[in-house]
């Protein structure tokens, strides 16, 4: 018998079947799965927040813990969690009104800005930087560089050393040049060049040439004294090269040493032969020129404190016209108050040194 369909009104619906269980869990399976990956993609944006703010505020502190005391370290403190606050809110608010392609874009944009981050400022030398302000290790080790300058200065021969700095008006204007070419400070410039041949520019016994007695440099250097230059050779004994390859080298081993002056003269002196300065804080697990200066020879040693004594020598010179005695009258206050160049006042190597520090 055949089976009467069931008449419909016009204008009314067929009643939806019921979807089948089936049906219903294979819905909920898949909003299951789109949940998750939502709060998957979430969490991974979070995090990559959370790390570029955390590595960020960590390069910020560890730069104020190689160059500042405590009281600024608090500061720095400040300045990064403002800072953090504000680029959350900013990441957050882009990430908000971004779609699609823009929405990629901003997480890309974090993770350039977080990869950039650990180049230049690898967390693990900034959580160093930061023990050793912590432990008052470098305020303590620059106060005892400050006075063992000092008593080289009052040891120092002031007639012979007055004799060294009148020839030194020669050559002035050229170390003045390649120093503002490479961003070195002129005054630690001057104290390498009166250390190393007293501004009279001979060939030594060990193969140095030049004001800065050149013997071997770095490639890099030698490449970046070439372009400053405009010339496809160099030429030691022309002193304008000797002064750009020494400004261009000590721009080198900055970078190398991440500023830090006492070791970026000690990597000045030493040289690239057999891995440099670098070997030897590896190899001893050096972290700063207190360390460092067990291992090694009595030249290098105290090579920087020479330098910054003919340094300051140039300073005084320049600031009193004369050298006055260390040891007469208030003279000590008076040149305490002036400073030691590359120690007080700008920084030796410009306001930031661009690259990798080496990893020590």
């Amino acid at each position: 018998m055949a089976t009467a369909k069931r008449a419909i009104a016009p204008g009314v619906r067929p009643r939806a079947r019921p979807a089948s269980s089936a049906s219903r869990s294979s819905r909920r399976t898949a909003a299951a799965r789109r949940a998750r990956a939502r709060w998957l993609r979430r969490s991974g944006e979070l995090l990559l927040e959370g790390g570029v703010v955390a590595v960020t505020c960590l390069a910020v502190l560890g730069r104020f813990g190689q160059i500042a005391s405590p009281a600024f370290l608090v500061a720095g403190f400040v300045v990064a969690t403002i800072g953090s606050v504000v680029a959350v809110v900013a990441i957050e608010r882009a990430r908000r009104s971004a779609t699609g392609f823009w929405r990629h874009f901003v997480d890309f944009a974090c993770i350039a800005v977080f990869g950039g981050v650990v180049w230049l400022a690898p967390p693990l030398e900034m959580l160093h930087s930061l023990q050793d302000l912590l432990a008052d290790e470098r305020a303590t080790q620059l106060g005892v560089v400050r006075h063992q300058i000092y008593a080289a200065y009052r040891r120092m021969d002031l007639k012979g050393q007055n004799t060294i700095l009148e020839r030194a008006r020669v050559f002035e204007p050229t170390i003045a040049e390649a120093a503002k070419a490479f961003g070195v400070d002129r005054e630690l410039m001057v104290g390498i060049a009166a250390t190393e041949s007293s501004f009279n520019p001979r060939p030594s016994r060990d193969g140095g040439r030049g004001l800065f007695q050149i013997t071997a440099v770095p490639a890099e250097a030698e490449a970046a004294a070439k372009k400053a230059l405009g010339t496809d050779s160099l030429d030691p004994l022309n002193q304008r090269h000797n002064a750009f390859v020494a400004a261009a080298t000590l721009r080198v081993y900055a970078r190398q040493m991440d500023g830090d002056l006492l070791l970026t003269l000690l990597a000045y002196n030493i040289g690239p032969q057999n891995g440099g300065l670098n070997f030897i804080l590896e190899k001893y697990g050096a972290q700063n020129f207190a360390q460092a200066q067990p291992y090694l020879q009595e030249l290098p040693r105290d090579y920087p404190i020479r330098v910054l004594s003919a340094a300051l020598a140039y300073r005084l010179w320049r600031e009193l016209g004369r050298l006055p005695r260390y040891e007469e009258g208030d003279s000590a206050r008076r040149i305490q108050r002036l400073g030691v160049p590359g120690l007080d006042g700008p920084a030796p190597f410009g306001e930031a040194v661009e690259g990798v520090a080496a990893s020590r």
